[in-house]
């Protein structure tokens, strides 16, 4: 048994959910089972967006990020539901404790996909034992299928999971590289996205083989630190552990929406704005953290993308505060074209605790003034709701929550109470 867990190496799984959201579906009504069935942002109010679909839906050209419009002259009798976030975070915990049951080192990077490290684990069997007990439990007791990589790191676990769906499990050696990986286009490796993998092109690396034999200095100059990271990958080296307490790490808090309908009504627009801004404050309170940067992303009709950053004078992390910032980037970079889509971050976060704000006298005092009258409002509205008290800005809250549709999601509530 130890020759499967080498005393100086370790035994990586990922574990990866197949069509997510729609085999959670499957499950919860088992009648959509063996059906094309799309997850789609508010199919009803525009043409949505495909979430994520079964497979006999993709037998038919259905993809992910496909306008549903396309997807429905693919598959006319394709069957479309509006995701059910609730019932998605119940499944996901539900896998969660399947896998720490196996594994001390578990650790969540999405709603559908974590890392194990199995190390440790030779009193269960072989990494191929355990891999097909925890498939066959989650299928078993959550009715869910789910692909697992098996390697030495992250990065080919992650890679090893993607070469076999759906109920894939499958090995990735070192050795296995110079065969299974290099031989792939650079765009197809994990980690490069179509963007990087054009810049990659332009000078000459076309394949996994031609990056992982690609000269330091031009990668640099190309990609900057991550060439070279990029280059290690190729390799199949990745020394990035396993850790748990990463779903505790926030980089960035940010929330964003696809409009009802396109919109070019600035009044309109400020009032998503400032609905983003307050979820992104709410997040950043019960999370103890404050934005040194505010950041705003614009996709206007034609699906062109633009974001914009600030570097805030005093950290940030109310929702009024956040509002203001955001809404003089948003007023300073929109054209005036139609917006499709929304989006607020605060970023570049710090620990309240840590916060030191560079205030004057003048500001100094307001904001201690403000501040028991912000805790008061914030008690009340967790008492009696949102709807309690308001900021002076003109919504119709109804409205906005009647034809806005949130296709957001983060991992907040992966963390254990």
């Amino acid at each position: 048994m130890n020759s499967y867990y080498p005393k100086k190496g370790r035994v990586i799984f990922h574990v990866d959910m197949n069509s997510f959201y729609a085999s959670v579906e499957m499950a919860y009504d088992p009648t959509l089972k063996g059906k094309p069935l799309a997850i789609a942002g508010n199919p009803e109010e525009r043409k949505g967006i495909i979430v994520t679909c079964s497979y006999e839906a993709r037998k038919f050209g259905v993809k992910t990020t496909m306008p549903l419009w396309e997807a429905k002259k693919l598959c006319s009798h394709l069957i479309i539901m509006r995701p059910n976030f609730d019932r998605y975070r119940a499944a996901s915990k539900g896998m969660f404790d399947i896998l720490r049951q196996y594994a001390d080192l578990v650790e969540p990077v999405s709603i559908d996909e974590g890392y194990m490290d199995i190390s440790g684990a030779a009193d269960l069997g072989t990494p191929v034992e355990i891999a097909q007990s925890i498939q066959n439990q989650i299928e078993r007791e959550l009715d869910l299928p789910c692909s697992i990589g098996i390697a030495p790191n992250k990065f080919l676990a992650k890679t090893a999971s993607d070469m076999k769906k759906p109920m894939g499990i499958t090995i990735l050696r070192i050795r296995d590289i110079p065969q299974i990986l290099w031989p792939r286009d650079v765009v197809e490796m994990h980690g490069i996205g179509e963007k990087t993998a054009q810049k990659l092109y332009a000078i000459g690396v076309k394949t996994i083989n031609d990056l992982a034999h690609g000269e330091d200095l031009l990668l640099k100059s190309t990609l900057g630190i991550n060439g070279i990271r990029l280059k290690k990958r190729a390799n199949g080296e990745d020394p990035r552990p396993v850790d748990p307490d990463s779903i505790y790490d926030f980089k960035s808090i940010g929330n964003s929406t696809t409009l009802p309908k396109d919109s070019t009504n600035q009044k309109e627009l400020l009032n998503v704005i400032h609905t983003l801004s307050s979820k992104v404050a709410s997040r950043l309170k019960n999370k103890g953290m404050m934005a040194t940067t505010i950041q705003v992303m614009i996709r206007f009709k034609n699906r062109k993308t633009i974001t914009r950053s600030k570097k805030v004078r005093n950290p940030v992390q109310l929702d009024q505060t956040i509002f203001e910032e955001a809404k003089q980037l948003f007023l300073k970079h929109w054209n005036g074209d139609s917006v499709r889509l929304l989006g607020v971050t605060g970023q570049d976060l710090i620990e309240k605790d840590e916060a030191v704000e560079q205030l004057d006298l003048f500001s100094y005092e307001k904001a201690a003034e403000k501040e028991p009258l912000y805790d008061a409002i914030s008690r009340l509205q967790k008492k009696y709701g949102k709807k309690m008290i308001k900021k002076g800005i003109e919504h119709n809250e109804h409205k906005q929550r009647d034809n806005q549709h949130d296709t957001s999601f983060n991992k907040d509530f992966l963390r254990e109470d």
